[in-house]
């Protein structure tokens, strides 16, 4: 096996091996819709961050990722390093051992280029590529699931209001977004990300939709609703993504949150919507717990924080 710079000229031969794992997965999640390309590819290929392995001629695996950013997770003060879902892949045969070698080229680029946290996008069902990723050290810490437009079945919740908010109401959203982020910082979370002010969130949530549970006239949970997700097929017109939850500690256990997702599917079917997907952390034991009963999941992302005193050495890499 020969590893090699990824380059644009490997794309047609990528995307390959890129739709072959995809429809894979999609043996086992029927949700997720069929593609003919995947567009991310050309846009990583010429950023010298992507590596590919040959068998003589033959490409049978490549891993590529997005530029460094900084403030990893927006909860960190490290440069990190993604290559989100289509932008790696491996044939079947010696899939693991495709996947070890791609990724200890792969990472010498991004150790050198300041990178310390390493995340990668694997399919649900890639378990042999998700175990030698977690011999190499990483762990899960993302997933993306989906499930058709249909309600669940589930008690209704009587004495509760369930509604769409009017953009005038999104104010109404705030308390329970920061009580949100209080439970980021809780065991084993521990996610101290930094709050939007009042301001802040309004102008960023003011293209979004909200719906919401009311006791009594009060707020007690809601859902955030956006036109797109985190993966190159959460979109289009017949998709919808959950972007943000919550619901107040004394009020769970009622079956309101329940409730809450079936007004949501029955107002987005309306509408001809056919697909809702959501993005969760499943180190977030509450919401994992929640979206995995209701939700497929079809993506996991694998994270590495390697020590940060080996960029003193990236040169020697």
């Amino acid at each position: 096996m020969i590893i090699r710079d990824f380059e644009p000229k490997h794309t047609e031969e990528a995307a390959e091996i890129a739709l072959g794992v995809y429809n894979y997965e999609r043996t086992f999640t029927q949700d997720l819709p069929e593609i003919s390309n995947v567009p991310i590819l050309e846009q990583l290929s010429e950023n010298g961050l992507g590596v590919a392995a040959f068998e003589g001629k033959k490409m049978v695996g490549f891993l590529c990722s997005v530029g460094p950013f900084e403030n990893v997770f927006r909860s960190t003060d490290v440069k990190g390093i993604f290559s989100p879902m289509g932008a790696n892949g491996a044939v079947a045969e010696n899939h693991g051992k495709i996947y070890a070698a791609l990724y200890q080229e792969a990472a010498k680029k991004w150790v050198k280029a300041g990178a310390v946290s390493h995340s990668i996008c694997l399919y649900e069902h890639d378990e042999e590529a998700k175990q030698q990723l977690f011999r190499y050290g990483f762990g899960m810490r993302c997933v993306d699931a989906i499930r058709p437009m249909e309600t669940i079945d589930c008690a209704p919740c009587d004495g509760y209001e369930f509604l769409e908010l009017p953009k005038t109401d999104y104010e109404n959203v705030y308390p329970l977004y920061l009580a949100l982020n209080e439970h980021y910082c809780s065991s084993p979370f521990f996610v101290n990300r930094k709050p939007d002010t009042q301001e802040e969130f309004l102008a960023e949530k003011k293209n979004g939709r909200y719906f919401a549970a009311k006791k009594d006239g009060e707020l007690c949970a809601y859902m955030e609703v956006s036109n797109e997700g985190e993966t190159f097929v959460a979109s289009g017109n017949v998709y919808r993504h959950i972007t943000g939850a919550y619901c107040l500690p004394e009020y769970r256990g009622r079956g309101i949150y329940q409730n809450l997702l079936n007004f949501v599917i029955n107002i987005l079917k309306t509408e001809g919507y056919t697909k809702l997907g959501v993005d969760f952390e499943s180190i977030n034991p509450s919401g994992s717990g929640f979206w995995l009963k209701y939700f497929n999941a079809y993506t996991n992302s694998l994270v590495r924080r390697i020590d940060e005193r080996i960029i003193q050495r990236a040169s020697l890499v």
